[in-house]
């Protein structure tokens, strides 16, 4: 089967609304991006929840059943808009296999000399190493973040053994699951997406470990020796509070999806009750991490 793909470029007032409409109008999906995005003028942008990224001008780009449909759909898009119909064009896109594709994009991760994430269709590169065999499915966390792989260096250089290990905004479980690999004695992840408690649930029972993950909903009494969030920094600051609430004095606590510029507020947020020391860096992004008094 052949889809066609509807390109255009509207200027950032109208990236929202017209989205919206496409979608209403029947498009299967629509994708935004910066319209320098490929060029010199490109703008890069790490959006927190709830935030519109702010470039002046965006290329749309939705996926229709047909030629025909496309242009309904724009015509339809646009007319619930008040707006006049844009410069577009179409392409076809052939189906494929799309979960053969995405797999492609993600093999073995060497995140440190003992330590690999390995996707469950991959063979291990080294089987004498500590590897942690993942299938992410709809969560995030598949170690080739420069965040995620922060934290995993972190639990290794932090964990001594028999800890009690806080992963919260866990995704695919992940760090929950290589804190146990690495010696912790109970792992507890949460997450606010019911998906991601399916797939890292069934991420632990490949790696043969016990963690008990949870929705962010659901009651946690729980009382931490490390302490791990690796989401971004606007929820960082609004959990504050929380996160420290679950970790005993003298534990660890350690803070990522964090972008270097960021780090000063974060740390501001919890200087109440952390004394931050280490951190780590990696591509413009940062895992802090420190001590509760």
């Amino acid at each position: 089967m052949t889809f066609t793909a509807l390109s255009l470029q509207v200027d950032s007032i109208w990236a929202e609304p017209l989205s919206d409409a496409l979608l209403e109008a029947g498009a299967l999906s629509v994708t935004c991006e910066d319209a320098h995005a490929g060029t010199t003028a490109e703008v890069a942008r790490f959006d927190e929840p709830g935030e519109i990224a702010a470039w002046p001008r965006f290329r749309l780009t939705a996926l229709c059943p047909s030629d025909d449909d496309a242009k309904r759909m724009l015509w339809q898009a646009c007319t619930a808009c008040g707006f006049a119909v844009p410069a577009y064009e179409v392409c076809g896109v052939a189906d494929e296999d799309w979960v053969a594709k995405s797999r492609e994009q993600f093999a073995p991760i060497r995140v440190s000399g003992r330590l690999w994430v390995v996707p469950t269709w991959h063979e291990p590169p080294d089987p004498g190493a500590l590897n942690l065999v993942l299938d992410p499915g709809l969560a995030f966390g598949t170690g080739s973040h420069p965040t995620t792989r922060l934290c995993l260096q972190w639990l290794e250089q932090n964990l001594a053994g028999g800890e009690t290990v806080l992963d919260y905004g866990c995704g695919s479980g992940i760090l929950a699951i290589a804190a146990l690999r690495l010696g912790a004695g109970r792992a507890v992840g949460v997450d606010i997406d019911a998906e991601a408690v399916i797939a890292a649930s069934a991420n632990a029972r490949r790696n043969g470990v016990t963690c008990e993950f949870i929705d962010s909903q659901a009651p946690l009494a729980l009382d931490a020796d490390l302490v791990v969030a690796n989401i971004l920094a606007n929820p960082l600051k609004v959990l504050a509070p929380l996160l420290v609430s679950h970790c005993v004095q003298g534990g660890h606590l350690a803070l990522s999806g964090i972008l270097a510029p960021q780090a000063g507020e974060i740390e501001s947020c919890y200087a109440p009750w952390i004394d931050f020391g280490q951190r780590l860096e990696a591509e413009g992004w940062v895992c802090l991490s420190g001590v509760r008094r």
